[in-house]
């Protein structure tokens, strides 16, 4: 049984860095996209950052220039690398895969199939 495996949340203050890493495990396929997501208290869960199969990526407007999605050749583990973080940033971050086709590079969590249990980070001012 696959799964997919976050580590990397902790606490930092606003300016800091952290990065997160997940590791999909158990699969023999590999992923088509991954993505990162994040539901801070009492908010909806929003899409963070996307990453295909041929490394193109998309972000939401609120971390472009400061959040780097990443992953290894073998499609297998993500990263997202988050500096200048902000208090906002502050949430529980996902991530999540697609086995199958996929369309490009998206942060519309519909197209995925395979969720994390998530890694907390906490920002603090």
């Amino acid at each position: 049984q696959g799964r997919l495996v976050e580590s990397g949340g902790g606490s930092v203050q606003a300016g800091g860095s952290l990065k997160l890493s997940c590791a999909a495990t158990g699969y023999t396929r590999s992923t088509t996209c991954m993505g990162w997501f994040r539901q801070a208290p009492g908010k909806e869960r929003e899409g963070v950052a996307g990453i295909d199969s041929f490394g193109r990526n998309s972000y939401t407007d609120s971390v472009k220039g400061r959040f780097t999605i990443s992953q290894d050749n073998d499609k297998k583990t993500l990263y997202l690398q988050m500096n200048s973080l902000k208090p906002d940033d502050t949430a529980m971050y996902y991530c999540a895969a697609r086995f199958g086709f996929c369309r490009g590079p998206t942060i519309d969590d519909s197209w995925y199939n395979v969720w994390g249990q998530g890694t907390h980070v906490n920002v603090s001012s």
